[in-house]
């Protein structure tokens, strides 16, 4: 099976249910959304599925993109599609394992723009996101757009809970009273996506 991405690229994806690419018309709203952040940008994809995102985010110029996937076949198809597409001036690293903990393995490293797609019925929503601030994973002006059902919406602020920070990096990563804020919502068909920054005030 195959989709097509930016400047019709032909990708692969599996068949079968253990991944959901994101939809064409989803990811074509979330690249005219950030038009301009991805050429020069760093991009994490977490729970990159078949990896088109990522891929998409490489044909528009991001200069380095990493993901998180657990499925092994998966990460088989997003390695073949990011190769294929990458250029030698771009970087490309994948991590097979679970999100939440392979994010605390990326702790001193940042990125600009942040994609998140877990299965809709998963509860990872708010362990990555808490992880993402624990980490100091976003870039101080880099935003994450996280996809779900629109009938499980996600909250407007994602605080870091300082009973559950133990990072031992604390001091070299963000302030402990920092916060992710909503700052746009989507919604198309049964999908929404939500977009967050850090909050300024």
């Amino acid at each position: 099976m195959t989709v097509r991405i930016h400047g019709n690229r032909p990708i692969k994806t599996l068949t079968g249910s253990l991944t959901r690419p994101t939809s064409a018309k989803v990811r074509e709203a979330v690249f005219n959304i950030w038009q301009g952040r991805v050429a020069g940008c760093s991009w994490l994809d977490l729970c990159a599925g078949s990896g088109a995102m990522g891929a998409e985010a490489l044909c528009r110029g991001a200069y380095k993109v990493v993901g998180i996937e657990k499925v092994a076949k998966a990460c088989s198809v997003i390695q073949d599609n990011w190769k294929q597409i990458a250029t030698p001036s771009q970087s490309i690293r994948l991590i097979r394992g679970d999100v939440v903990q392979k994010l605390t393995a990326l702790a001193g490293e940042a990125f600009d723009c942040i994609y998140f797609d877990p299965p809709y019925e998963s509860h990872l929503y708010k362990p990555v996101l808490e992880a993402v601030l624990f980490n100091g994973l976003l870039t101080e002006h880099g935003e994450i757009a996280v996809e779900h059902d629109r009938q499980l919406p996600l909250p407007d602020n994602i605080p870091i809970d300082p009973l559950q920070d133990t990072n031992p990096h604390r001091d070299t990563l963000h302030p402990i009273d920092r916060q992710l804020a909503c700052c746009r919502r989507k919604q198309y068909g049964r999908t929404s996506l939500t977009f967050y920054r850090y909050r300024s005030d």
